[in-house]
C-alpha cells in the first residue's frame, strides 16, 4: 500500500472535568490527528501527546515536528505492506513514540479498509465486548472524590483507578476503602515516589489492591524490583514500559507482575501486540491505559482491547468522561453492564466527524506524495 497524502491537524478538545495526576492539571487536550489517503480509502490515527512534557518528553509541537520533518516524508516515498516495514522504516528517528502512533494507526485503518475487515479482527482480536474501568483524577477533597466514585459504579464500570501522589496516598485510600470495600481499586503514582517510601507501600498492602501503577521513577526498572520483592500488592508498569525490549527486560528482573500497554506511548499497535505476546508467553497480564484519547484514538485502543492477553478492565471510558462532544460518531458508550462493544464495521468501526474537528483544529497541513 503507497499513501498518496497526509493531513496533520493539532486539536484542542477542552475536559469536560479537569484531570489531575502527580504531575499536573489538564483542562485542555492536544492532540494531533492524522489523516491519510491510500486506493481511494481514508485512515485516522492520532498522536496522544500533551502541550506539556510531563508525561513523556514528547509535546504536541515535539510530535508535529518530527512527523512534517521525518515520517511523512518518509511514508509517502514508500510501499508498506505491513507494519512491521513501516516501524523499520521510522526506526532511525529515535524515541518519538507517540509522534510515531499517528502515523502508524492510520495505516492500519487504511489496511482494514482495504481488506473489509474490523480491525480488531485484523490485529488478531477474539473479543466482541471489553470490560470498562475507569481513571479518576486527584479530586479536591477526598468527599468529592468519594462522590465521582459513586457515580462511576452507578454507570456500570469494573474497575476504579484513583492517581496518588505525596499527601494524597494512605488516608485517602483507606477513606475509600471505608466506603467501598469491595470495590476493585487500583491506584496510579506517575513516577512520584522513590525507594524512600517503601513503608507507605508496605501499608499500601493493607488495602486489598489490584496494583499500584508506575510507583518509582519513570525510566526505572530496577528500583521497582526492589520494591516489588518487599511488598505483596502487584506493581504495574506504565512510563517504563516503551518497547518491547523494556517489557522483556522487566520481566526478567521481576519489577512488575503487570503491564499496562499504551499504543501511544509504545509506537503504536504492531509494538503493543508485540509486548502483549511477550507478556503472554510469561502469563503475565496486561491492560490498556488511556491518554484522555479522542473517540479516534479510542477506537485503536478498543481494537487492541480485544486480543485475549488484555485480562483486566481497560481506561476505555464513554466519550462523555472526558468530552462534551467527541470527534466521532457514534460516541463511544460504555453499557450498563461495565462493557463497551468493539466495532465490526471495516477499520476502526467509528465515522470521524470533520466538521468538527474544523471547529476545534489549531493548525492543519497537507502533504502529498
Amino acid at each position: 500500500m503507497r499513501i498518496e497524502r497526509v493531513q496533520l491537524r493539532h486539536i484542542k478538545l477542552p475536559l469536560v472535568h479537569p484531570f489531575e495526576t502527580s504531575f499536573g492539571r489538564e483542562t485542555v487536550r492536544d492532540i494531533i490527528i492524522v489523516k491519510a489517503w491510500a486506493e481511494g480509502l481514508e485512515g485516522f490515527g492520532e498522536s496522544a501527546s500533551m502541550a506539556e512534557p510531563f508525561y513523556s518528553y514528547e509535546t504536541t509541537e515535539t510530535c508535529w515536528h518530527i512527523q512534517r520533518d521525518f515520517l511523512v516524508p518518509w511514508v509517502l516515498d514508500s510501499e508498506i505492506s505491513d507494519a512491521a516495514e513501516l516501524i523499520q522504516l521510522f526506526a532511525p528517528v529515535r524515541g518519538h513514540n507517540m509522534a510515531k502512533t499517528g502515523l502508524e494507526q492510520a495505516w492500519w485503518d487504511l489496511r482494514a479498509k482495504a481488506v473489509s475487515r474490523p480491525l480488531s479482527r485484523l490485529l488478531g482480536g477474539t473479543r466482541d465486548r471489553i470490560g470498562c474501568g475507569v481513571s479518576i483524577g486527584i479530586q479536591q477533597s477526598v468527599q468529592q472524590l468519594l462522590h465521582r466514585i459513586a457515580s462511576f459504579l452507578e454507570q456500570g464500570y469494573k474497575r476504579i483507578k484513583i492517581k496518588i501522589k505525596p499527601g494524597w496516598d494512605v488516608d485517602v485510600v483507606e477513606r475509600v476503602r471505608q466506603a467501598y470495600p469491595q470495590v476493585p481499586l487500583m491506584l496510579d503514582a506517575n513516577s512520584a515516589y522513590t525507594l524512600a517510601d517503601i513503608e507507605l507501600f508496605k501499608t499500601l498492602d493493607d488495602y486489598d489492591l489490584m496494583m499500584i501503577q508506575q510507583p518509582l521513577g519513570y525510566d526505572d526498572l530496577l528500583d521497582h524490583a526492589k520494591l516489588q520483592s518487599q511488598i505483596r500488592t502487584s506493581l504495574c508498569l506504565d512510563e517504563s514500559i516503551t518497547t518491547p525490549d523494556h517489557a522483556r527486560w522487566a520481566l526478567e528482573l521481576g519489577s512488575c507482575r503487570v503491564i499496562n500497554i499504551k499504543p501511544a506511548r509504545v509506537g503504536g499497535l504492531h509494538q503493543a501486540r508485540r509486548i502483549h505476546d511477550i507478556c503472554q508467553q510469561h502469563d503475565i497480564p496486561v491492560w490498556c491505559g488511556g491518554l484522555l484519547e479522542s473517540g479516534i484514538g479510542r477506537a485503536h485502543n478498543v481494537a487492541l482491547c480485544s486480543l485475549p492477553n488484555f485480562r483486566l478492565p481497560a481506561d476505555l471510558s464513554a466519550s462523555s468522561r472526558y468530552y462534551a462532544r467527541d470527534v466521532v460518531e457514534p460516541p463511544w458508550e460504555v453499557d450498563t453492564d461495565g462493557t463497551i462493544a468493539v466495532p465490526i464495521q471495516p477499520g476502526i468501526g467509528v465515522e470521524v466527524d470533520e466538521e468538527f474537528l474544523d471547529t476545534v483544529t489549531v493548525k492543519k497541513q497537507t502533504f502529498s506524495a
